[in-house]
């Protein structure tokens, strides 16, 4: 009898002893055992710290403006599951990844794989039989040992370089740097959005021989009002300010743009395509503004990097009233630098606990206890569930105030299923 999406991925998380097991080798060994079927005749790997799942967005906006067929794979979901693999923008179906997994079970034989190792393999399934002009893959964690990095790409991003996930890659940019540069291959264009890369990746750029192009030096972007300037050698464009909100988005626009520029011999060069995909991309759960009176705000803001991004944002589009958060992270999340951010902008933190992810899971007394170092206890509220913590939120804020819901993917999923659940009604 074949089995439902949600059965398949509760088998999924407890298939690997481990959430996290960074290496090729097992997932390599299931791909050839499936004829390492070709996703598309063009692959574009995207990874960093913060920005990749924007920069995807831009990507794929912008190729699809150009006439190309694209599929997309990007990770963690926010409220399904086949949000993490797009075809011509449009989601995968449930019983398609059914298909994709029991092909992979079938094929596994007695190698165990991660849950995102079975999904990234099902992934490249689900691109190889639909056709496509090219794939953008945005890289799940580091990049030299991450599954995605088990193709070889034509061209690989890396957007910025900041602390995060320092269990697995480090304790510093250097070596977190170091990491990311494996997405690049020889001879192939590697672009680098952030304008103050570490050494440790420029080394290892060097090292790897690849055609390593960096933000402020190859390719420049200078704001000019309402548009932005793009200027890459000989070219140089004006082009519309991307529509994603968020002050590293033109950083974000410029890295996509270039890396579609160093692919122009094979993908085309279509500047008036470039602009469309600017104004139409979007991207859920990135200050994404929900209602109004009070101000309901969602951000995926979970390391201190982009936090920043988050309190720019705040201070450049000030309330009348106060703001007050309902927040929550991971474990392995530098909460009390995430606050050190914010807590000048948000009086009040309504926190919750995240309890389906496993070891990486946090319980509310916990996260309240990181944020008290720095906020004090006086200023945070402990709930069990994030439909208690909004209700909470709503019912102290008057119609000037603001209501930021931020942190783990889990918290902004789980409030856009709450938000169209009530829209339903």
């Amino acid at each position: 009898m074949a089995h439902s999406l949600d059965h398949w991925l509760s088998y999924l998380h407890h298939l690997h002893g481990r959430d996290v097991e960074l290496g090729l080798e097992r997932i390599r060994q299931v791909w050839q055992a499936l004829d390492a079927p070709s996703p598309a005749p063009c692959v574009i790997s995207v990874g960093g710290t913060n920005g990749k799942g924007s920069t995807v967005a831009l990507l794929q906006a912008m190729l699809a403006a150009s006439g190309r067929r694209v599929g997309t794979y990007t990770s963690p979901h926010l409220i399904r599951y086949t949000e993490r693999v797009q075809i011509a923008g449009v989601e995968v179906s449930a019983e398609d990844f059914c298909i994709a997994f029991e092909r992979i079970e079938q094929a596994r034989g007695q190698v165990t794989l991660t849950y995102f190792e079975f999904g990234t393999l099902a992934a490249f399934l689900l691109f190889a039989k639909n056709d496509l002009d090219v794939v953008v893959l945005e890289v799940g964690l580091g990049g030299r040992l991450d599954a995605v990095n088990l193709l070889d790409a034509d061209a690989s991003i890396v957007t910025t370089v900041a602390l995060d996930h320092q269990d697995w890659l480090g304790t510093n940019r250097d070596s977190i740097g170091r990491e990311k540069a494996g997405i690049f291959r020889a001879g192939r264009p590697a672009l680098v959005g952030d304008h103050a890369p570490p050494n440790g990746l420029i080394d290892m750029a060097a090292v790897m021989q690849v055609d390593l192009l960096c933000a402020g030096v190859a390719f420049q972007a200078e704001a000019e009002g309402e548009n932005w300037r793009f200027r890459y050698g000989s070219t140089d464009l004006l082009l519309p300010w991307p529509a994603l909100p968020g002050v590293r988005q033109l950083d974000n626009a410029a890295v996509a743009v270039a890396c579609l520029h160093a692919l122009r011999k094979r993908l085309g060069w279509q500047p008036e395509a470039l602009a469309e995909g600017l104004r139409s991309a979007r991207l859920a759960g990135r200050l994404q503004v929900l209602a109004d009176t009070p101000q309901l705000l969602v951000d995926v803001a979970h390391n201190p990097q982009a936090a920043h991004v988050l309190a720019t944002w705040l201070r450049d589009h000030p309330r009348a009233g106060r703001s007050v958060a309902v927040f929550s992270a991971l474990a392995d999340k530098d909460i009390a630098g995430i606050a050190l951010v914010l807590h000048t902008l948000i009086e009040t933190w309504h926190v919750v606990p995240i309890l389906d992810a496993g070891p990486r899971g946090l319980d509310a007394a916990s996260v309240a206890t990181r944020l008290g170092e720095v906020v004090g206890a006086e200023r945070i509220r402990i709930y069990d569930a994030l439909p208690e913590a909004l209700a909470a939120a709503r019912g102290s804020c008057s119609t000037s105030d603001r209501i930021v819901v931020f942190g783990s993917f889990h918290v902004a999923g789980a409030l856009l299923a709450q938000i169209a659940a009530e829209a339903a009604l």
